[in-house]
């Protein structure tokens, strides 16, 4: 056998040992039971995924990662998506129906869920975990496409493990729908469509996945008696499919231009906008609203910049593939600055926020305080109950005093809490005595490390 051979054999081997999925795949019938049983939506599953909005709407709102993502985990958005991607690879349009009836019940039930939440909600202000749901970028399609192979490839393996929950908390189902709720409820369009978008991307790609992962695992394709009704299904199913994707590829151009484009303009701003005795404090990349044209607005603050040495770095955008961008480079604090609205808006943000940083330092400070205080006071309050039953107990006790201190290993260094008890003594106790007051203190004091000083 030849050494090409050999190599080509020695990678097949390998292919098949560990990247063979179907090794560990469970029963097909099953699989696709399991997916045709999400797609349904009536009674307690309808239910569920409305309290699943009121969720993620609550936790948008008051802007709650952790609430949020329990929505997701309970949200049964998923069903009909994957259902979609499988009835295209399984060739069965009674299933792409039930499936698209159902993406579109959820998807209404889900916006005018949430719509009412937000009109009803006396907390109007968009907070930070809402506004990230508004724009797409590149990277969104990517975690749907991976997060749907993931989860078509964990419905079809014996083993599922804790896959299907980290798949709905990596695509976002949910919050992008309750995001375009806000939107309506606040009359804000940008809003709606951008969450929305965001929406229509996650789902696509998600059902693109789970038609891949079925071609890829072999999943058995339904026949037909009726040939002619088979090549008829095809065909609605390819238009279907083709209505479906040619927006959503046209849409992901779209963001892949302006990922890369916000990319190109953020490296030319870092590396060519750079002056001594200047600083940027504010920037703006996008698309001018009146020319329709791609825009890197810059405001700089500090020493003056001289037009030429902005010009020389006008030239040099082509080298960053920025050909067709304007730069406008404002410098001053006057009034009559263009863009001293936006100026003073970024100075008051970082203002704020930075108060914000120290307030939020000081408060753990404060915490951190009232809690040693406490504890203190605690211990004095015990030692003042325990005062009484001592004195009964073990008459020779005079004073005590209770208090939670800090001991350090010579050796490691290592810190350790221990609680600690200073008995005075009008007369020396014997042995047993000791070993009796000590258990009964550290029983008493309800403390795990106990240290015990007699004088």
């Amino acid at each position: 056998m030849s050494t090409d051979k050999r190599n080509v054999f020695a990678v097949r081997s390998f292919v098949k040992e560990y990247l063979d999925l179907h090794k560990d795949k469970d029963n097909e019938q099953l699989t696709v039971e399991s997916i045709r049983k999400g797609v349904s939506f009536k009674g307690a599953n309808l239910w569920i995924l409305i309290f699943a909005t009121f969720m993620a709407s609550l936790g948008l709102n008051v802007n709650s990662t952790a609430v949020i993502i329990g929505a997701m985990l309970i949200s049964p958005l998923m069903g009909p998506i994957m259902g979609i991607g499988l009835a295209v690879g399984i060739n069965d349009f009674e299933l792409m129906k039930r499936s698209f009836k159902s993406f579109l019940i959820t998807t209404a039930f889900s916006v005018v869920t949430s719509t009412v939440f937000f009109l009803l909600s006396p907390l109007a202000e968009a907070q930070s975990e809402l506004l990230a749901r508004t724009s797409p970028n590149i990277y969104d399609v990517f975690i749907a496409l991976f997060g749907g192979l993931a989860g078509v490839v964990a419905l079809s393996t014996k083993e599922k493990g804790n896959v299907i929950p980290g798949v709905a908390i990596a695509t976002a189902l949910m919050p992008p729908l309750c995001t375009a709720g806000y939107g309506l409820a606040t009359g804000n369009l940008a809003f709606f469509l951008g969450a929305f978008y965001l929406y229509f991307i996650n789902s696509v790609f998600i059902s693109v996945a789970t038609y891949l992962g079925v071609r890829v695992m072999h999943f058995r394709a339904k026949e037909f008696v009726d040939k002619s009704r088979e090549l008829k299904v095809r065909k609605y199913i390819v238009f279907i499919v083709v209505a479906t994707m040619v927006p959503a590829i046209y849409l992901t151009v779209g963001i892949i231009k302006e990922t890369v484009f916000k990319g190109a303009a953020t490296r030319f701003i870092t590396e060519e906008l750079t002056f001594d005795n200047t600083q940027i404090i504010n920037r703006s990349i996008g698309q001018n609203d009146s020319t329709k044209q791609k825009e890197i607005r810059v405001v700089l603050i500090g020493a003056e910049v001289p037009e030429a040495s902005i010009n020389i770095a006008r030239q040099r955008m082509p080298k960053y593939k920025l050909n067709d961008a304007r730069l406008v480079v404002i410098q001053g604090m006057n009034e009559s600055a263009p863009d001293m609205k936006s100026i003073k808006a970024s100075l008051m943000e970082d203002f704020y926020k930075d108060n914000q940083m120290k307030l939020q330092d000081q408060q753990v400070k404060i915490e951190s305080l009232e809690g040693a205080i406490a504890k203190y006071k605690e211990y004095s309050s015990l030692s003042s109950k325990i005062a009484p039953e001592l004195m009964v107990l073990y008459p020779s006790v005079k004073k005590i005093s209770i208090s939670e201190t800090v001991e350090v290993d010579v050796k490691t260094l290592k810190p350790d809490t221990v609680t600690l008890a200073i008995l005075n003594l009008n007369k020396e106790l014997d042995k047993e005595e000791k070993i009796k007051l000590e258990d009964w203190l550290k029983t008493r004091v309800g403390a795990k490390k106990f240290r015990l000083i007699l004088e």
